[in-house]
């Protein structure tokens, strides 16, 4: 039987150290307490700070509990914090593509959008933000489906509503979708929802690789997709581009 991974039992203890205090600790207290070394313990809380899960004061170099640990009772990331960090590509990509920009998150089995950034073209358009849309039938919900497994209801446990004769409504369609959205990493819609209105979605990833969310440009299907259904390469680039900025973001001081 495997033992304890020694490394993962340090972490718990810091943590626990720092749980059952009202005052920030620094190295020395926390390396005395528990019998470690001070290098042992200096790599322990710094990985620990990079994660999120210690913060460090700058002027006293003290660390206490941090933000990412106490939101894992509330489902990970606040999300005005996920929109304040994904605000300013998100406009950039809005610019670049023509097309609106949706930041969405799973939301009791719907897909959430935090943040809409108009079609900047100054058609006539109204503000979605906090809307819930089907994980199924948009570009998306079948990111977040494909990438975010354990934060997302199974293919056969959803109502797979017919929205537009382009909808995927079996379980076997879905799962198809989701099967190409994996191995190509970015999932689309070709008017799954809204008829002639398609999408194309990259996940947002968070420390250790964790996807919190999902970006994805919403338009016109002809304008999005050429020929064969394929999304158009440079649109493609601009959406991976900035998915994996935002990303970037997402990951750093947590």
């Amino acid at each position: 039987m495997p033992g304890f991974i020694q490394s993962i039992e340090r972490a718990a203890a810091v943590l626990r150290l720092l749980g059952s205090t009202d005052r920030p600790l620094g190295l020395k207290e926390i390396a005395a307490a528990l019998d470690l070394p001070r290098p042992t313990a200096h790599g322990i809380v710094r990985t620990l700070r990079e994660v999120g899960f210690v913060e460090q004061d700058l002027e006293t170099a003290r660390y206490q509990l941090g933000l990412a640990l106490r939101e894992l009772d509330s489902g990970g990331w606040d999300l005005h914090d996920l929109r304040a960090r994904a605000m300013n590509w998100a406009d950039s990509l809005a610019g670049s593509t023509g097309q609106a920009v949706h930041l969405g998150v799973v939301s009791s089995g719907s897909v959430r959008l935090v943040h809409h950034v108009f079609r900047p073209d100054g058609s006539p358009q109204r503000i979605r933000t906090g809307e819930e849309f089907p994980l199924h039938a948009t570009a998306l919900g079948k990111c977040l489906l494909a990438f975010a497994p354990v934060a997302t209801p199974q293919a056969r446990e959803l109502d797979l509503q017919r929205w537009t004769g382009r909808t995927c409504t079996t379980v076997a369609s879905l799962d198809a979708h989701l099967a190409v959205a994996r191995r190509r990493g970015w999932a689309s819609d070709t008017g799954e929802y809204e008829t002639g209105v398609g999408g194309a979605a990259a996940p947002l990833r968070a420390s250790g690789g964790l996807v919190v969310a999902a970006i994805g440009v919403v338009g016109p299907v002809e304008e999005l997709f050429g020929l064969g259904g394929e999304l158009r390469p440079w649109m493609l680039e601009q959406m991976v581009g900035a998915a994996r900025e935002i990303s970037a973001a997402l990951t750093e001081g947590r």
